[in-house]
């Protein structure tokens, strides 16, 4: 293992001042420091494995304001309180809930000991899909402790899908003027992905706002952010992107990773399994249906790579996009045959018209 000044050379993330200007508020000074993640971006985040007397935390520098954090700190009491385990912010010494060092933010939680959730494991996926279903339904009051950053999305998904689609059209312009390799391959799979962008822009454009769910959202409900312990308790971490939003856009976030992968590539069997078991936990309205429908069907990858390479073209790396391009495209026609299908099957079981 790297020595703590191998992995951050930067003085002010010293282990002495780690441990003098932060873990002092804890009483943890004389703790055993390991690092366990550091992303040296505009939004700076370390994670440290923090152990003292046989106990493990967590601690991690956060990327953004008191306001921000109590709006995060607040999500993890509600959910906390509806039995659904988070890892709770632990109290400093003298009873606040972070250690302002230097204008940086840290925060302290226990650690977590479990296994990350499987995507092939069936009976990680669906516990996954039923406390989202839960975190959702008992979070549809959310509301933030006073003072906290107001994190809101509702954007309008056909909007959304609208600026994505002409995006699209845009790419095939620019494609058509360039007539290099990545062009090439965007040609190729043009007809299919604007075939599958008209299907989710005409299921966006039947969404009615006023009868979408809402709720307290993760934003980045993925397999790393949820771990089973050893008494198979599924935890939630890391929710520094939680907003109150669209339920289906979080629950969109988390098929559209799912089945993308190479084991679950536009399983519609496994998808509407999981449909069933979210329903069951929490009853889905028509206009629910309709986004998530629209919002994971959306060639999603075909259309930010191109946009992306289009605007970076003469100061990107050709190749590296090229790859990205082809690994996109290589579920495409399981992806039309998911599309084909999905809106009969979803129309048939629910006794609905998307």
């Amino acid at each position: 293992m790297k020595k703590f000044s191998d992995e951050i050379s930067n003085d002010i993330f010293s282990e002495e001042r780690i441990r003098y200007k932060v873990l002092n508020h804890y009483g943890l000074e004389n703790s055993n420091i390991t690092i366990i993640k550091f992303k040296d971006t505009d939004k700076q985040r370390i994670v440290f494995k923090i152990t003292y007397k046989n106990k493990s935390y967590c601690l991690k520098k956060v990327y953004f304001d008191e306001k921000n954090l109590l709006f995060v700190y607040s999500a993890l009491e509600w959910l906390s309180k509806n039995n659904i385990h988070t890892p709770k912010l632990l109290d400093t010494l003298d009873g606040n809930k972070y250690v302002n060092y230097n204008g940086m933010l840290f925060i302290l939680t226990i650690w977590i000991d479990g296994i990350k959730c499987s995507f092939d494991e069936t009976s990680h996926v669906l516990t996954a899909v039923r406390q989202l279903a839960y975190a959702h339904k008992c979070s549809k009051n959310f509301t933030p402790i006073k003072g906290s950053k107001k994190r809101e999305g509702l954007t309008d998904i056909y909007i959304t899908t609208l600026k994505h689609f002409n995006q699209i059209l845009l790419s095939y312009n620019y494609s058509i003027k360039t007539k290099d390799h990545f062009s090439e391959i965007f040609l190729e799979f043009f007809d299919v992905n604007l075939e599958i962008a008209k299907f989710s822009l005409e299921i966006a454009s039947n969404i009615n706002n006023n009868n979408l769910s809402k709720s307290l959202c993760h934003g980045d409900y993925v397999s790393k952010n949820l771990l089973f312990d050893k008494d198979d308790n599924i935890w939630l971490i890391d929710l520094d992107k939680c907003k109150y939003e669209y339920s289906m856009q979080d629950f969109g976030y988390f098929l559209r990773r799912l089945l993308r992968r190479d084991k679950t590539a536009w399983n519609i069997e496994l998808a509407l399994r999981l449909f069933r078991e979210y329903n069951e936990a929490n009853k889905m309205s028509t206009d629910d249906f309709r986004y998530l429908i629209s919002y994971i069907c959306f060639p999603q990858k075909y259309w930010k790579i191109s946009r992306d390479y289009y605007r970076n073209k003469n100061k990107c790396n050709k190749k590296l996009f090229v790859d990205m391009l082809l690994k996109a495209t290589d579920k495409t026609p399981s992806h039309l045959l998911f599309v084909k299908n999905i809106k009969s099957r979803i129309e048939n079981e629910y006794n609905i018209k998307l």
